[in-house]
C-alpha cells in the first residue's frame, strides 16, 4: 500500500480508488464499463479515467483487453492488489454481544470466512440494536448484524440501510418468552414491573405489543441486566430470548407469548440479516462477493451443535 500512497493522495486518486472499489466486483471474463460511462459515474474527465485505468493495470490489478465493439473485457484479475488501492483496509462488522452459543457461531463463521478470502476482518460486539444501527450511518463500521425486525422497523422510518443478506429462521435467536420472577404466573397482568430495553428494539417492540391495554409500569433495564433484576425482585416479568435460559439452565418460569401479533413479529425477530448503509453500496456487492454467506450459516450451526469450538 505504501508504495502506492503518493499516487493515492494524488489529484486523481480518487478516481483510481473508485475504480479498483468497482473492479472487485468484477470476475474474469466480464466486461467493464466504458471510459464516458465511467465519466459521467465519477464526474470527471476522460482523461483522468483512463489515467486511473492505465494505473491498476501497471500494478497488475487488472489486465484488460479491447473487443472493438463489443466493448472492454478483463482478461485478468488480481483481488489483493485491487483491494490494497480500494481504501477499504480492515472490514469492520459489528454484532450483538456474544452471549449465547448462536452469536458465538455467528461470530466463528463470518470470521472463518474473512480468513478464507484473505480480507482484513475486525468484529466488534455491541448491545442494542439501535445502537449498532447508528454506529453504521456514522461510518464506524461497514455492516452490522441485526435481526430482520429491527431492520425492517428502521427501514420503514428511514432510508439509510438496507439489507444485503437475509439469513434463516432461528439464526438470530431462539424462540421469545414471558419469563416471571413469580412461579405462579402466567400471564402479564395489570400492576406487573416489566422490564423495558429502550436500545434493543426488538425488545421494546414485542414488550409493548405484549403489554398493550395493561396498566404495567416499564422498568427501564439493559437487556444483559433483566435476569439480574429479577432476581433482585425489581422486576416482574420481562420478554426474553429462551438461550440463555436453556444454555445455562437458569430456573425461571417460562411461558409462551400470548398475543399473535407478538408471536408474528416474534418470527421475524429470530431472523440475523446482514445490514449495510445505502451510502456504502458497493461494500455490498463486495461482502457478497467474497463472503460465503451460506457457509457462515453452516458454520454458524456447526458451533450450537458443539461440532467445533468457537473462535472471534
Amino acid at each position: 500500500m505504501n508504495s502506492y500512497k503518493n499516487k493515492l493522495m494524488s489529484k486523481n486518486g480518487k478516481v483510481i480508488i473508485l475504480l479498483a472499489r468497482e473492479m472487485l466486483t468484477y470476475y474474469k471474463g466480464d466486461r467493464i464499463r466504458t471510459v464516458s460511462q465511467y465519466t459521467d459515474i465519477f464526474d470527471t474527465a476522460r482523461g483522468t479515467v483512463q489515467s486511473a485505468l492505465k494505473f491498476l493495470q501497471e500494478i497488475n490489478g487488472l489486465k484488460l483487453e479491447s473487443r472493438g465493439h463489443l466493448g472492454t473485457f478483463i482478461v485478468d484479475i488480481d483481488y489483493k492488489k485491487l483491494w490494497e488501492v480500494s481504501d477499504f483496509n480492515v472490514i469492520m462488522g459489528v454484532m450483538p454481544l456474544p452471549y449465547s452459543k448462536r452469536y458465538e457461531g455467528l461470530a466463528t463463521g463470518f470470521y472463518e470466512s474473512f480468513e478464507e478470502s484473505e480480507i482484513p476482518f475486525s468484529l466488534a460486539f455491541m448491545r442494542g440494536s439501535s445502537k449498532r444501527i447508528e454506529a453504521l450511518n456514522l461510518g464506524k463500521y461497514n455492516f452490522t448484524i441485526i435481526s430482520k425486525l429491527a431492520a425492517r422497523l428502521e427501514m420503514r422510518k428511514s432510508s439509510n440501510i438496507e439489507i444485503i443478506h437475509e439469513f434463516g429462521e432461528g439464526s438470530y435467536v431462539g424462540n421469545h418468552v414471558i419469563v416471571f420472577r413469580d412461579r405462579n404466573e402466567t400471564k402479564i397482568e395489570d400492576g406487573m414491573r416489566i422490564a423495558l430495553d429502550p436500545m434493543s428494539i426488538d425488545q421494546l417492540i414485542l414488550t409493548s405489543n405484549e403489554c398493550i391495554d395493561k396498566e404495567i409500569e416499564y422498568v427501564e433495564t439493559p437487556y444483559n441486566q433483566i435476569l439480574n433484576k429479577m432476581k433482585n425482585n425489581e422486576i416482574d416479568a420481562a420478554i426474553w430470548n429462551v438461550d440463555e435460559i436453556k444454555e445455562k439452565n437458569l430456573e425461571y418460569n417460562v411461558c409462551p407469548l400470548s398475543s399473535k401479533k407478538t408471536k408474528d413479529l416474534s418470527k421475524e425477530d429470530t431472523i440475523a440479516v446482514v445490514a449495510v448503509s445505502k451510502g456504502n453500496k458497493e461494500f455490498g456487492n463486495i461482502l457478497n462477493k467474497f463472503i460465503d454467506l451460506k457457509k457462515v450459516e453452516k458454520i454458524q450451526q456447526k458451533v450450537m451443535n458443539d461440532e467445533i469450538i468457537p473462535k472471534y
